[in-house]
């Protein structure tokens, strides 16, 4: 295999073209967005934590982006890399992976081979992309290959994309081997499951497994602020156990694109058999609650001063879902603006890595970020930091903001102006 196709060019495709490219393959971009697809092929990033330098870097292997799909017949290999999200009612939304399959159907050929990677329920594979290549008339395993093999990215981590063990299911044992042979290429470590379902439920598990860990220590969180007891300290305290316990911090809510999605992927599809995942599910509500709760404590610290929420001013620290990356899909810094701005309070926010608010399929205000000084910080009633960004400066945050909620466990508790949520 020598030239590659994938499929979503966002913050797991745009890495895996660049690996790919660096390891000797040309590899074609496919987005259905065009500027995404020009900046691509002007050798600009789009995603704050991946310099420019890389993607140049790979133009000189051939490597470039694209929207025309036909395009699909000249690649040896299909990743696709397009975004599963959840409905209004917490469902599977696979529009993005049906419209890929049903665009991309007319130019497969044989030969080549498919690889999902998008985070979905088990059984997707099977039901959605099986299915579309047989009616082209190819026999899996045999003169067309299928495998999931689900993203591990980590938006501003420090582990090195090649360096993560790469899981892999296969429809067919000649599947998995095609897939072994493409991503050995470029990972260190390729785990081969025994099957598609297997790999498919082992991201469910990863993130539910985090999920669950978060809604736990956000209801610990909740517990901890009645009984007035700090509970940053307590989490470091037991942190000092060298075994049978690994620490989780809490914070405004779960962001990201899996961790608020795993979870009810998971919990519909136990459904089909008869099952209820009541206790993720229950940590999927949890860490929705703690969204509230911070709305409250927001209510709370503002009749403090006398002030209602629709006179206040609030300024939010932070809209990335994470620490120093310009990410915030589903994060609960959109989510707490937009309920302080549909309330009639005067909401901004500050965050480096947002010159303009980020525009989503739910939210899409016309607002730019405060540069932080200490005339700025005066004009609010009430600073919430929500992402603990490295280029904030948090003495300034401290000496010049009159209330402080800090749901990071940045500073010291303070009865008069800092309290923890």
């Amino acid at each position: 295999m020598k030239k590659i196709g994938i499929i979503g060019m966002g913050y797991v495709g745009l890495p895996l073209w660049i690996n790919f490219s660096k390891n000797g393959f040309q590899a074609v971009g496919f987005d259905a967005n065009k500027d995404i697809v020009s900046a691509l092929n002007k050798g600009q990033s789009y995603i704050g934590h991946i310099p420019s330098e890389d993607i140049n870097e790979s133009m000189k292997v051939g490597s470039y982006g694209t929207s025309d799909m036909s395009e699909i017949q000249s690649v040896d290999a299909i990743i696709i890399c397009v975004p599963t999200p959840i409905s209004k009612n917490r469902e599977p939304d696979l529009q993005y992976v049906k419209s890929v399959m049903r665009q991309a159907a007319p130019f497969l050929r044989k030969g080549q081979l498919i690889s999902l990677e998008s985070t979905t329920y088990p059984g997707t594979t099977e039901e959605l992309i099986i299915p579309v290549i047989e009616e082209q008339n190819f026999t899996i395993g045999r003169d067309f290959y299928v495998v999931y093999s689900p993203e591990r990215e980590n938006p501003g981590g420090d582990i090195r994309q090649e360096n993560i063990t790469k899981i892999l299911g296969g429809a067919t044992k000649a599947c998995a081997q095609k897939g072994h042979a493409l991503y050995g290429k470029v990972f260190k470590e390729v785990n081969i499951v025994s099957s598609i379902k297997i790999a498919e439920l082992t991201k469910l598990l990863e993130n539910i497994h985090r999920a669950v860990n978060l809604g736990m220590i956000n209801e610990f969180k909740m517990i901890c602020d009645k009984m007035g007891v700090d509970t940053m300290e307590v989490v470091d305290a037991a942190a000092t156990k060298p075994f049978g316990f690994v620490p989780y911090y809490p914070g405004p809510g779960w962001g990201g694109h899996c961790i608020p999605v795993d979870p009810f992927y998971f919990s519909w599809k136990a459904k089909e058999f008869g099952m209820n995942a009541r206790f993720i599910e229950l940590a999927g509500e949890m860490n929705l609650n703690v969204q509230d709760w911070l709305q409250d404590k927001i209510l709370h610290v503002l009749n403090l001063d006398g002030i209602a929420l629709s006179s206040s001013k609030i300024l939010l620290l932070g809209l990335s879902y994470k620490e120093n990356v310009d990410d915030a899909r589903e994060s609960p810094s959109l989510r707490l603006y937009d309920w302080i701005s549909s309330n009639g309070g005067h909401v901004k926010y500050s965050d480096p890595h947002f010159p303009k608010f980020p525009s989503s399929m739910k939210y899409s205000f016309k607002d730019s970020s405060v540069k932080l000084t200490s005339a700025s910080l005066k004009k609010f009633d009430l600073v919430v930091l929500l992402t603990k960004h490295k280029d904030f400066d948090y003495s300034l945050i401290k000496k010049y903001s009159k209330r402080i909620i800090d749901t990071r466990g940045v500073f010291a508790p303070n009865q008069k102006t800092v309290f923890r949520g």
